[in-house]
């Protein structure tokens, strides 16, 4: 494999395909499976993921903002996209995206059902969201006939799914917790199925739920972070391949003498004669200011090297002392080797916010081995 000259996200669908299959091989043969690609999927290509997925035949994708799905359409994915956090100001870009809506809010279902009719449709498919714990989105438990009084006046709105959310699944300390909102999404989808008059797809499972409460994968499965080659447990991330893997170059070293300082503010005074490298990454590639001062190392050579002074906006610096190292070789900020958890870690936050956070002016490069 080619060294990269500039920082560089590569994005390695083989390993989308390896986590895919694992995620798969938990399922019963007729378990559906949704894919979540939302927040550009995590941090990577939602266009190129999608479409990688699509071709090995997956049920359904999510999205959290309208926006977000219409990109896919865009990109030529046909399959069924359900958005997770529609907002009432772009729902008509939805139907002319023929995206799929949850609703959460009576507001928000009253002002779909508007549309729809308006627009004389007939059956148009919609999610209901139920709050079962999370308590971030969904209509409460004691709503549920209204929802289905709502429904019944209608026949613009076809019910395709009833979900939820698992607020802990990946922490068994709250296994008590979990069953429980299991329990109340089996009572809750019960009875609103018998109530509504025909069968919907349930779903619930995350994917530590996947992995932890079999029981509990129903008609079908939402994953996101492990399809990128990550679980929430070293038990699980084992099984899984980081597929991103973020990559730069040295641009500059500094041989910078005991009592000198280094970048904004004087961030770093080295403590002895010390080579500092410059590497053209910074918080406006997702590096936060979190990161620096010692907190947050990168690989050079498979050496480890730390992150000191401030984190600029295009730049910064590692220490480099112990390491035989040129201008131009590759600096690796995270991948396969070297975890983006174990980086997320050190600055004291997660994977999700590292990865989610690479910007957008980062050159992708696609990789199918």
């Amino acid at each position: 494999m080619s060294k990269v000259t500039e920082t560089t996200l590569e994005i390695n669908l083989a390993s989308l395909k390896h986590n895919f299959e694992f995620l798969k091989s938990k399922l019963n043969e007729n378990t559906l499976f949704l894919a979540v690609v939302k927040a550009f999927a995590y941090g990577s290509d939602a266009s190129v993921i999608a479409d990688c997925l699509q071709k090995m035949e997956i049920d359904y994708f999510a999205v959290a903002y309208i926006n977000e799905g219409i990109t896919l359409r865009k990109a030529g994915i046909t399959t069924p996209i359900l958005v997770l956090h529609p907002q009432e100001d772009n729902l008509s870009l939805a139907i002319e995206h023929c995206l799929e809506p949850s609703l959460y809010t009576l507001k928000i279902l009253k002002a779909f059902e508007s549309l729809a009719q308006q627009r004389n449709l007939k059956d148009y498919p919609v999610h209901i969201k139920f709050n079962t714990g999370l308590n971030r989105l969904g209509f409460e438990p004691n709503e549920l006939d209204l929802v289905v009084e709502q429904l019944s006046k209608t026949s613009t709105l076809k019910v395709k799914s009833l979900f939820s959310h698992l607020a802990a699944s990946e922490d068994l300390e709250e296994k008590a917790f979990t069953l429980g909102q299991i329990e109340l999404y089996k009572s809750l989808s019960t009875a609103f199925i018998k109530k509504l008059g025909h069968p919907v797809i349930r779903h619930l499972c995350n994917t530590s739920g996947v992995l932890n409460y079999p029981e509990a994968h129903f008609d079908m499965v939402r994953c996101g972070i492990g399809l990128y080659g990550y679980g929430n447990s070293d038990k699980d991330t084992k099984n899984f391949q980081p597929i991103a893997s973020l990559k730069s170059v040295i641009s500059q070293i500094h041989l910078v003498t005991k009592g000198k300082s280094v970048g904004y503010n004087r961030g770093f005074i080295s403590p002895h004669d010390s080579k500092i490298a410059t590497i053209p990454i910074g918080h406006a590639d997702g590096i936060g200011r979190h990161f620096g001062h010692g907190v947050g190392i990168v690989s050079i050579g498979l050496q480890k090297a730390p992150i000191v002074g401030n984190v600029c906006m295009d730049m910064i610096m590692v220490d480099v002392t112990a390491i035989e190292c040129a201008e131009g070789d590759e600096v690796v900020l995270f991948g396969p080797e070297f975890s983006a958890e174990t980086s997320a870690a050190a600055a004291n936050t997660i994977s999700y916010e590292l990865i989610t956070g690479i910007s957008q002016r980062v050159k992708r490069r696609i990789l199918n081995t």
